[in-house]
């Protein structure tokens, strides 16, 4: 096995695959303490809807899921490798002898259309915690729930609320500096952010109480 990944033909496959897995770990483990790689790469990548040429035009039809920039990335980069080292196999097999070059070319032009379809499954079976087209300062003034904690004045965990457009968001919170330790499971209250965080404290009885049932987590 080893062979085959370290052998020349397959090097962008290789590669693209090491990306992948390093790109998907790192964001895991960033999750987990309240951080994620994601928000440095954007949320989403801003096009004007009405022009659709060009490279624009091409990441529209692309990514017909509208999913994150970086969810995005690992997918082409996940099935650019699959496609690669199917190639590959394939070409072995018939003892052909596919230069790299043309095997990276098939395998990037193979990869788009399964991108397209890809992203629109993935999209619903993971039904957008995030919308994409809202300002999260209006988040400020919100009841959570704290789903990565628990919330101090250390590092940043994870609170999700419901959006005005009824779609689940996922943000970085810390608890306020007079407030508490804020459990995992905890109602929580946005009054503020900052440059790093939204700033939390324990959410009164009575805006828990006001929350309609479908918005609880």
């Amino acid at each position: 096995m080893s062979e085959v990944l370290l052998a020349p033909e397959v090097r962008p496959f290789a590669v693209a695959a090491a990306i992948m897995v390093a790109l998907g770990g790192i964001e895991v483990l960033t999750t987990l303490v309240g951080l994620s790689i994601g928000e440095l790469f954007g949320k989403d990548v801003d096009i004007d809807a009405d022009h659709h040429t060009g490279l624009g035009g091409l990441f529209l039809w692309i990514n017909a899921g509208r999913l994150p920039l970086l969810i995005l990335i690992i997918l082409a980069l996940g099935l650019f490798s699959i496609i690669g080292f199917l190639l590959y196999a394939i070409a072995h097999g018939l003892g052909v002898n596919l230069p790299t070059a043309i095997a990276a070319l098939v395998a990037a032009a193979g990869s788009i259309p399964l991108i397209r379809s890809t992203s629109r499954g993935i999209a619903r079976i993971i039904p957008r915690d995030e919308s994409y087209a809202v300002n999260e300062n209006d988040f400020v003034g919100h009841v959570g729930e704290v789903t990565v904690g628990p919330l101090d004045q250390g590092l940043p965990g994870r609170v999700r609320l419901k959006g005005v457009f009824g779609n689940w968001h996922s943000v970085a919170a810390r608890a306020s500096h007079d407030s508490n330790v804020l459990p995992v499971g905890a109602s929580v209250l946005l009054v503020d952010r900052d440059a790093k965080s939204f700033i939390a404290i324990s959410a009164p009885a009575d805006l828990i109480a006001q929350q309609p049932s479908s918005n609880r987590i």
